[in-house]
């Protein structure tokens, strides 16, 4: 009972962090009194107030704006390059473990092939053709991501298919379609539930990594760890200003985390 209360308040705790965030997201534009590109000379690194709730940033920028912003950059990258590896990687891994043979040592070999090289300096490599550019960021983590699902995908579905209920129900004359309805999608959806939840938390950090080491967003694009970097000189000055961006990471990374467990917990 001890442990179904708190994983019950683990899920309650990442669902209200995350309702926040998307909150912050999209009713930002709405909330904000300014642009988040709009600079004030003549205010700039003024503490929170009613009229900025947030306070301005070292340009006299809002940093409510500037949060909302870069809140919906972040998570929306980060969520669709999840799709985007989700999809290819667990419909790669099915192939390899239905089909067995040349088909799996192949994809196999792929996936090793990109696991050889560790994923930031694949996106930063990337990043170098376009730099500021948002594709090459969604490209290398989307590359990055997919072999994860891939090889997680085809260990568990492999697994499945050498059971006696697949084997029972190939022998009854059912086709692949129910196969993959009837038995091997219980036995995924909650896998993949987990990996897309610390998927997306990995996605955002290394996104606000890209930032914060100046080859993801640039100036005057409104991003998490671009964020970070423009107010870093100005930490001691206006603590609450750098500190508006690092809360929403954390709490996106906690939210997130939580989620992620929740659903681990519960596959198993």
């Amino acid at each position: 009972m001890m442990v179904r209360g708190s994983a019950t308040r683990a899920r309650v705790i990442a669902i209200v962090l995350l309702m926040a965030l998307l909150a912050l997201a999209v009713a930002g534009p709405v909330l904000s009194p300014r642009a988040p590109f709009e600079q004030n000379l003549y205010a700039i690194l003024q503490p929170p107030s009613l009229a900025e709730p947030l306070g301005t940033d070292h340009l006299g920028r809002s940093l409510f704006a500037r949060v909302a912003a870069a809140t919906r950059l972040s998570l929306g990258l980060a969520i669709l390059c999840v799709l985007s590896a989700a999809v290819p990687g667990t419909l790669l891994g099915l192939l390899a473990a239905w089909r067995g043979g040349w088909a799996e040592r192949l994809l196999s070999a792929l996936a090793d092939v990109v696991l050889a090289l560790p994923g930031l300096l694949l996106v930063l490599l990337l990043a170098a053709l376009a730099p500021g550019a948002m594709w090459p960021l969604y490209l290398g983590l989307s590359l990055v991501l997919w072999v994860e699902y891939f090889r997680v995908v085809r260990a568990r579905a492999a697994v499945v298919l050498a059971g006696p209920q697949v084997e029972a129900a190939r022998l009854l004359g059912f086709g692949a379609g129910y196969i993959a309805w009837r038995h091997l999608l219980p036995e995924l959806a909650p896998v993949l539930r987990t990996l897309t939840s610390f998927g997306v938390g990995a996605a955002v950090l290394a996104l606000a990594a890209m930032g914060f080491v100046g080859m993801g967003a640039q100036p005057p694009a409104a991003e998490l760890g671009l964020m970070m970097t423009e107010l870093l000189p100005y930490a001691a000055e206006a603590p609450w200003a750098i500190g508006a961006p690092v809360a929403v990471l954390a709490c996106a990374m906690l939210a997130l985390v939580l989620l992620g467990e929740r659903v681990n917990g519960e596959a198993q």
